[in-house]
């Protein structure tokens, strides 16, 4: 091997161009993403210093093998991390690797070893969301006569309603509310710089504008602030997405006291998956429920075709109620073997 590969040159030019100038613009990735991938190489080329004894410095092409990628990802799982979340850094890896070979045909071997990697299972498990009561018992818990206590039930509401999620929410500017058309919307920017119509309810259009007269009172219809922000040193600064999960959790806790159906969890996506839920168990389409949601692929939105069991059991009801009563045939063991002629 060329030595400047083999001495780690060679290595932290490509993930430099890797991180600095393929992603960002030959990709067009946001710096969110970006920073994922950052973050997974970063754990990466740490792991090997810590379990080769390697410097930074030295370290290059030859350490990077499938053995130990496969021991990185073994690392992550003893630190708790979840199957989805190993997939991401493994994916991660995967990618840069592609594009060092495509740059340069000799790490082609490289790539292909790591290649083989195999991604980990991940269970499905159940979308949870909320209750209606549970929604309206976090509802009441700000007091809007204060400021602090309105800004956050238009920020409780705000998620719901648009069915946002947390970055695109603490992302908003007054400019992307479009409260005077025929119909009120907000343009929401969501993952890649993508933009969104989404439709505003009356009720919550209502709440809005009482919102800006406290908030933006002295702002123009094109203002660039942003729409939810906290102050310090005199000056508005948008809200960072922990600074709203903690403010949910606080409510959360305050909730379960007087309403048992809050779950013990409450986060900002909680909001986001209650509200698919509703419109899908209104009869929306999933087709339409992807696109307000900003789902690229309409397989993302499918967890919400099989999460309701309740509307499985209406749709039995409706059609026989005594059906509905009886043990369904594949829950019943007994009746499963005679099926498969056991």
């Amino acid at each position: 091997m060329d030595k400047s590969r083999g001495s780690g040159q060679e290595l932290w030019k490509y993930i430099r161009s890797y991180l600095t100038v393929y992603l960002p613009k030959i990709r067009g990735l946001s710096s969110r993403t970006i920073e994922s991938y950052r973050e997974s190489i970063s754990m990466y080329c740490l792991f090997l210093k810590e379990d080769s004894r390697i410097d930074f410095s030295k370290t290059s092409f030859d350490h990077v093998t499938r053995d130990s990628v496969m021991k990185f990802v073994q690392s992550l799982r003893k630190r708790g991390c979840g199957a989805s979340t190993c997939n991401l850094r493994l994916s991660s890896l995967k990618s840069l690797l592609k594009y060092c070979a495509d740059e340069d045909i000799g790490l082609y071997s490289v790539y292909q070893d790591v290649r083989r990697v195999p991604l980990m299972k991940v269970t499905r498990m159940p979308v949870q969301y909320m209750s209606e009561t549970a929604v309206k018992a976090l509802l009441v818990q700000p007091d809007p006569k204060t400021a602090k206590g309105m800004r956050n039930r238009m920020i409780m509401i705000l998620l719901y309603d648009a069915g946002v999620r947390v970055q695109e929410l603490v992302d908003l500017k007054v400019s992307d509310l479009q409260l005077q058309a025929k119909n009120p919307f907000t343009i929401v920017t969501g993952k890649g710089s993508k933009t969104r119509s989404v439709p505003l309810m009356d009720k919550t259009v209502t709440h809005l504008r009482e919102y800006l007269r406290r908030f933006h009172s002295r702002s123009d219809d094109g203002t660039r602030e942003p729409l939810f922000f906290s102050t310090r040193s005199g000056a508005p600064h948008k809200l960072s997405t922990d600074a709203v999960g903690v403010m949910l959790k606080n409510y959360a806790r305050s909730a379960r006291k007087t309403c048992s159906e809050v779950p013990e969890r409450v986060h900002p996506h909680l909001f986001r998956h209650t509200r698919a839920m509703d419109l899908y168990r209104a009869g929306m389409p999933l087709s339409y429920v992807a696109e307000f949601l900003g789902h690229v692929n309409l397989n993302t939105t499918d967890i919400y075709a099989s999460a309701d069991v309740e509307m499985l059991r209406e749709a039995l009801e409706k059609a026989d109620p005594e059906l509905a009563k009886e043990i369904p045939l594949w829950k019943d063991k007994e009746s499963l073997k005679t099926l498969c002629g056991l």
